[in-house]
């Protein structure tokens, strides 16, 4: 699925107990299988090493993801499934993650890119011109069950059906109102700020957090993985 000779559009560092997950594939951050994967591969690596407590993901400058990749979306809709399971798969890992998990928003998220930043726990965005949302409906894609369920979750119920069915897309500012983010910060801060909020998490019991985490979302989970079959027969894409 992916080239082994391709730089991963991934890296993962530890940071004084923060898995420190770095998004750049030098373009837009697509959700692609390559990113997938490496994303996949961030959240083992957190899981499992001792001396992480919590996880920070971090886009490039200006871009945190346009969502999945079009060339993949376009090809086909056995592609197109496929992609989409995938990266529901990691959307829901990512929701369900035990540990605590910081997205830094560093510019614009779409479609999938939206569904990132609605499966971390806390959502700092920066302070630049940047749009937020999911689109699917207005580029001729349907809204996946996950991404329904993780919308409902997390957005406020005021704009459900104006970011979901109305395909909005909002700035930062709108975007905090809309419950994508939790609060914007400058630019040249929103990486350390997600960080210090890790880390801040982090100290917690990880007993607790995990606990509590998978209480308040168990449901949510259930619901998309009891769904997902029939949720994906019916997949298709087709054009605006």
């Amino acid at each position: 699925m992916s080239d082994a000779a391709a730089p991963s559009p991934v890296t993962t560092t530890v940071e004084d107990g923060v898995a420190v997950v770095r998004f750049d594939d030098g373009k837009a951050n697509v959700l692609s299988y390559a990113a997938v994967e490496a994303l996949s591969a961030a959240l083992d690596r957190a899981e499992s090493d001792p001396d992480v407590q919590a996880l920070c993901l971090i886009g490039r400058e200006g871009k945190l993801s346009a969502g999945f990749d079009l060339s993949v979306m376009t090809a086909g809709p056995e592609a197109a499934r496929d992609l989409v399971a995938k990266g529901g798969d990691l959307l829901l890992r990512l929701y369900a993650h035990p540990q605590p998990v910081v997205v830094a928003v560093t510019g614009h998220a779409l479609a999938a890119g939206a569904l990132l930043v609605l499966a971390c726990d806390v959502r700092i965005g920066a302070d630049v011109p940047a749009k937020i949302g999911l689109n699917e409906t207005a580029i001729g894609m349907p809204l996946p069950l996950f991404a329904l369920a993780l919308a409902e979750d997390r957005l406020n119920r005021s704009e459900l059906t104006r970011a979901t069915v109305g395909a909005q897309v909002y700035d930062p500012a709108g975007a905090v109102a809309a419950g994508y983010l939790d609060w914007v910060v400058p630019a040249a801060t929103v990486a350390d700020e997600a960080i210090a909020e890790a880390r801040r998490l982090g100290a917690y019991s990880s007993r607790a957090y995990a606990q509590t985490k998978d209480l308040l979302r168990a449901a949510t989970v259930q619901r998309v993985r009891d769904g997902r079959a029939a949720d994906l027969e019916r997949f298709s894409v087709e054009a605006p």
